[in-house]
């Protein structure tokens, strides 16, 4: 090959460079992790679901927990600049079989969070437009309108993503705080009661629960790293990026869950969780300040899918663009579009899986708020969670194997502290996976969820071995990325 010749497949193996800088990457960690759908979806469900008070509690011990993962995770990232990730990390860390497993992992979950979205759309868009013009459109229609706009966006330029999320994700946040402050002004006859917080609220027999509830509403805090090839400087952006999102969402979460159990009162939370639902925060913010606000909240909640929507299929795509540059996946996956810098065929492709599932779902007849959204976004979840566990130990190794300038809390101590306590939350998560479903203790399909994982794995690891054995060029690529495209060699 002469030089022109790689030079050009560099380019065209290579995403856009330093487009990104510290907000925009983290408009797109807050928008994966949707505040204003977890404020209004997942803080009222664990109150419902698990009967636990101890909902404030449990997203600032969560949020400290996976600060403490993103002190070696972000340590990775100065060393391994990698669109994916969790992959290079593994892959780096315990071995490229492993690597190829973690992405399959990886690529299961994160697309199980992004079609997830699609089933719960319509339920927040059908109301207004019954409000506005006395209609209703199927699910399914109002999901194919979502997933036109996100697939249309993830084919234009990175930044042009970021600016589109950066609107929407201002206007939901400061809707939240609103609500917040309605809430605080508007407190119960039990008063600012700090009940939410209190260990002994949170340290029940429900408690394992809770936590599988909650940790899903942190997916996406994860991928700064993803965008890092892509940031003007990966050394500073990343590490502020993943800290100051992190921060963010934990938070929000922690104060948004608390004054709904203010306005409600810390006894009546639960009951009243049960009975409306995600409607509860826009029913109080109606009550509070009328219906105009509320109106907006409900506005801002269908800007919040979308823009979680965006989030994910960037992450997605990204994530296989990886794979294809390193010839895990065909060749094809790991190309980008060059007067964008897009992965137009890792784009493309999480476009066809999106309607796919939109199309088998309406087909079928499927609930798409419970079998959708909630059934398989709670899959997503448990997976993300999987793989934060097993990247915390593959840092851990990876550092071990190769000692440098770094000190000894960012490469030894916080990713065993990280490693010990994820496995502590992987084991509660799975052990309460049917209050998670909503399923009967003794369904399958609480195991069966899991299981795919586990033979995600295998077979990740089997693709891992059978490269080294048949294609052992490609093999020594595997976790290299941007070097890969241009024949590096670790």
């Amino acid at each position: 090959m002469s030089l022109t010749e790689q030079r050009a497949g560099a380019v065209s193996a290579a995403l856009a460079e330093d487009r990104l800088g510290v907000p925009s990457v983290v408009f797109f960690v807050i928008s994966a992790a949707a505040p204003l759908t977890v404020v209004a979806g997942v803080v009222g469900t664990a109150y419902a679901v698990t009967g636990v008070t101890g909902v404030p509690l449990a997203f600032l011990v969560l949020g400290a927990i996976l600060a403490v993962f993103a002190v070696g995770y972000v340590t990775m990232a100065r060393h391994v600049v990698n669109a994916g990730a969790f992959y290079a990390y593994t892959a780096q860390g315990l071995g490229r079989p492993f690597g190829v497993a973690t992405a399959w992992v990886a690529l299961l979950a994160y697309n199980a969070l992004q079609v997830g979205l699609y089933g719960v759309i319509a339920s927040a868009v059908n109301p207004l437009l019954a409000e506005w013009f006395g209609v209703s459109l199927d699910w399914w229609v109002v999901a194919l309108a979502a997933w036109a706009v996100t697939g249309a966006l993830g084919l234009m330029r990175v930044d042009v993503n970021g600016r589109v999320l950066s609107v929407l994700l201002m206007a939901e946040i400061a809707v939240v705080v609103v609500f917040d402050i309605a809430d605080l002004a508007n407190p119960a006859a039990s008063g600012y009661s700090m009940e939410g917080f209190a260990p002994s609220s949170l340290v029940v027999p429900g408690m394992g629960a809770l936590v599988a509830v909650c940790v899903a509403a942190f997916s996406g805090f994860e991928s700064s790293v993803v965008f890092s090839e892509e940031t003007k400087d990966p050394r500073r952006t990343v590490p502020i990026a993943t800290y100051v999102a992190l921060a963010v969402i934990s938070g929000l979460y922690a104060v948004s869950s608390w004054t709904v159990s203010v306005a409600v009162g810390p006894d009546k939370v639960v009951e009243a969780s049960r009975s409306q639902g995600p409607g509860l925060i826009f029913g109080l913010a109606g009550q509070h300040m009328g219906s105009a606000v509320a109106t907006l909240g409900s506005v801002l909640f269908v800007t919040s899918i979308v823009a979680a929507l965006i989030a994910f299929h960037n992450t997605i795509s990204r994530y296989i663009f990886a794979l294809g540059r390193e010839r895990v996946l065909p060749a094809v996956f790991g190309r980008t579009s060059p007067p964008t810098g897009a992965p137009v065929t890792g784009s493309v492709a999480q476009s066809v899986i999106g309607l796919a599932v939109i199309a088998v779902y309406a087909f079928a007849g499927l609930d798409p708020v419970v079998h959708l959204f909630f059934t398989i976004g709670s899959f997503g979840g448990f997976g993300v969670l999987l793989l934060l566990a097993g990247t915390s130990v593959a840092v851990l190794c990876y550092f071990a194997k190769n000692p440098g300038t770094e000190n000894a809390w960012r490469t030894k101590v916080a990713p065993a502290v990280a490693s010990v306590l994820l496995f502590v939350v992987l084991g509660l998560a799975l052990s309460n996976f049917d209050v998670v479903l909503g399923v009967e203790p003794s369904s399958p399909l609480r195991w069966i969820l899991p299981g795919v994982y586990l033979a995600a794995v295998a077979l990740g690891v089997l693709w891992g071995l059978t490269l080294r054995a048949s294609r052992p060029d490609v093999y020594a690529n595997i976790g290299l990325g941007a070097r890969a495209a241009i024949g590096g060699r670790r």
